[in-house]
């Protein structure tokens, strides 16, 4: 993620600010400008600190501090770019609901930035109301007679189903240590979703299932019967030298969606680096300086990301360490995951280059 500047006193933003600390501009996120914009107001509408020829509205979220992104005046007033993505929010009338829904929105918007600095196609429900990408925030349901109807996370057609109980610290890290998972964030669930999402869109519908197949198996495999062995079971005792993850060992779709999610961790990740000027590793060749890669988010293959990725997460691990804290980075690259790794940036590359070559094409369909 970015590091941004307020345009009007040059303070720094963060990318969920909804007004710069310093100087008290009102401030938003463009999403055509992947930049946080100062602004001034002028009756109903938002005009750029330093005069750029755009005028905005708020996106209508705002109104319950759920988002801070702006909708170009020429397209509202209304919900932005990220918002018109959403089917289902939670009851704000229920207690809790409307702190879990900022949550979940900023980690929305979080994957909604990447998937648009990657270049990838965002069809939603409007452009393809079979499989076009939405979301539902739903909490479990209390039934009259006292049992529970469990919502899951999970994806389905391109619908992408989140209950809102991961947004409670608490209760995420109960499932976390319940389900023996060394991480799980609101950022990581909607990594993880969207790679299916992906998967139907660049894998499936490409005709490239040939190529997965053998770097990731056999999809076509009976789905419900893995994730039954898989939870009966677990993870085969020596998965970390094939898999990102245990539960990537389940399936090939979910390898495929937790190598996907890596992948995003990796770009964003990095181009957190290089916007902190962060530089590791010995010296000479074994030097890795973030600042001198090139664009993280439009990486052509793996080989260069996981150069810089490796000391990245050496050196933030060892600060953990010596923190008395678990490592932030619990993972393994072996050369298969890494295989796996470079099949997906080369595959979001490809993606990349076709949309950016469709006529009038934007970074993102609405």
């Amino acid at each position: 993620m970015k590091i941004f500047q307020c345009h009007n006193c040059s303070n720094q933003l963060h990318f969920n600010n909804d007004v710069c600390l310093k100087c008290g501009y009102r401030v938003g996120y463009d999403p055509q400008l992947f930049d946080m914009v100062s602004l001034v107001p002028d009756d109903d509408i938002w005009l750029p600190s330093t005069k750029t020829g755009k005028s905005y509205y708020l996106c209508q979220n705002a109104e319950q501090a759920a988002c801070n992104w702006l909708v170009d005046a020429e397209n509202g007033p209304g919900y932005c770019m990220a918002c018109r993505f959403n089917l289902t929010i939670p009851d704000l009338s229920q207690a809790g609901n409307l702190d879990r829904w900022q949550r979940i929105e900023q980690a929305k918007k979080h994957l909604i930035y990447s998937l648009t600095r990657l270049g990838l196609p965002l069809p939603n429900r409007i452009d393809d109301p079979d499989r076009g990408l939405a979301f539902e925030f739903l909490a479990d349901v209390a039934n009259v007679d006292g049992s529970i109807e469990k919502v899951l996370t999970g994806h389905s057609d391109g619908l992408i189903a989140l209950n809102i109980a991961e947004a409670d610290d608490a209760e995420r890290e109960r499932r976390r240590a319940s389900m023996g998972e060394p991480y799980r964030t609101l950022v990581g669930h909607f990594r993880h979703e969207i790679g299916h999402f992906y998967w139907d869109l660049l894998v499936r519908n490409q005709g490239k299932i040939a190529e997965f197949r053998e770097v990731f198996g056999d999809p076509d495999q009976n789905y419900g019967e893995a994730l039954h062995h898989h939870y009966t079971n677990g993870a085969p005792p020596d998965w970390q030298q094939n898999f990102i993850s245990a539960y990537a060992s389940s399936h090939p779709w979910e390898d495929f969606a937790e190598t996907w999610a890596h992948c995003m961790h990796m770009t964003d990740g990095l181009e957190t680096a290089q916007c902190l000027g962060l530089a590791f590793g010995g010296t000479g060749s074994d030097s890795v300086d973030t600042t001198s890669l090139s664009d993280p988010y439009h990486a052509e293959n793996a080989h260069d990301l996981i150069a810089a990725w490796i000391p990245l997460t050496v050196a933030i691990n060892s600060m953990n360490r010596s923190l008395g804290q678990p490592d932030l980075y619990p993972f393994v690259l072996s050369g298969e995951v890494m295989a796996k790794i470079d099949f997906i940036i080369r595959l979001m590359a490809a993606a990349r280059l076709s949309n950016s070559g469709q006529a009038g094409s934007t970074p993102y369909l609405v």
